[in-house]
């Protein structure tokens, strides 16, 4: 089965509205965990397998109960401070290090998802995760719903150049929309 990443598209401004759950985006690289049995493939957005490269995240991913899914999220190194590292990512020194900020579930149990609202798709992620090894964690997010909660997400748009994370959004409604992560 192939799966078409949702990619981010550069805006003006943050989209709002009660359609749209708004995540960080961590300086990592886009990664597929593929999950089938006893085997797991790490899948970066262009196909590469980056299973050996990752070994904490497959590792993780291998001690899930659940033995077929299918997860989209970040791969990220932490620096000292908390905050993803790009240059520690791309320098290839702390590979195994590097762990996986989990955004959505893509298929669960052998079943396909991608239909469901992304709004349950994430519950269902929860779960999955819920009793996690370190190596993947879930990526949290937020829904526009007031003012207040698009003004902050405004704010941490503007930071973006002084903040190595920023804000996107996804629009929540039922399939996966390209371009809008």
């Amino acid at each position: 089965m192939a799966y078409e990443l949702c990619l981010a598209t550069a805006a003006k401004q943050v989209p709002s509205g009660p359609d749209w759950i708004h995540e960080v985006k961590h300086d990592g690289y886009r990664m597929l965990v593929i999950r089938e049995d006893k085997r797991v493939r790490l899948l970066s957005r262009n196909g590469t397998d980056w299973t050996k490269r990752y070994p904490w995240i497959a590792e993780a991913a291998l001690k899930n109960r659940e033995k077929h899914f299918v997860v989209d999220g970040e791969a990220v190194i932490l620096g000292i401070d908390g905050i993803s590292d790009f240059n520690a990512l791309h320098s290839r020194k702390h590979d195994h290090e590097v762990q996986l900020y989990a955004f959505d579930v893509l298929t669960l149990g052998g079943d396909d998802l991608r239909d469901l609202p992304l709004h349950l798709r994430k519950t269902k992620l929860e779960r999955l995760l819920a009793r996690r090894p370190d190596g993947i964690t879930v990526l949290l997010s937020s829904a526009a719903r007031s003012d207040l909660t698009c003004i902050a997400l405004r704010a941490a748009w503007a930071l973006r150049a002084w903040c190595p994370s920023i804000a996107i959004g996804r629009i929540a409604a039922a399939g996966r929309s390209t371009g809008s992560r």
